[in-house]
């Protein structure tokens, strides 16, 4: 969890450096968008401690399902804009498809169960994001 803007292609590069013996990383960065042109800025909270917890769980729930070398969770919190990086998730493994399933899971699981809180301010006002039916589709697949 931070605040402060990274640099995908560093943090990238770090991550794949400290994975000897992996066949695979798979990385995906998550950008804020502003579908209509409207967006003035998002703001993200979330409360320390439980979301790092959160997090954490989340990232050995993965290494238990697949058989992952390492994983990487980077999310933003704050003032944040239009084209602005979100978050990143990097997974490396032996093998890609256990690399990319558990890239997407954790994917999925921040985008629908991570305690964070967005409210996005444009020109008409501010709104909370309410959870969206296909974001919990994707991580209800998980289950199966």
């Amino acid at each position: 969890m931070q605040e402060a803007p990274f640099d995908f292609g560093a943090e990238a590069n770090a991550f794949a450096l400290r994975q000897s013996g992996m066949g695979a990383v798979v990385t995906f960065t998550g950008i804020v968008r502003d579908l209509d042109g409207a967006l003035d800025h998002m703001q993200i909270e979330h409360y320390p401690g439980m979301t790092e917890k959160a997090l954490h769980s989340i990232a050995e729930d993965a290494h238990g399902r697949w058989d992952l070398g390492g994983s990487l969770i980077i999310h933003r919190h704050g003032l944040l804009r239009a084209d602005d990086m979100i978050m990143m998730v990097a997974t490396a493994s032996r093998h890609r498809k256990d690399a990319f399933e558990a890239a997407m899971f954790l994917m999925d699981y921040l985008k629908s169960r991570a305690p964070f809180w967005k409210k996005e301010t444009a020109h008409g006002g501010a709104d909370w994001v309410a959870a969206r039916s296909e974001d919990e589709d994707a991580l209800e697949s998980w289950r199966k």
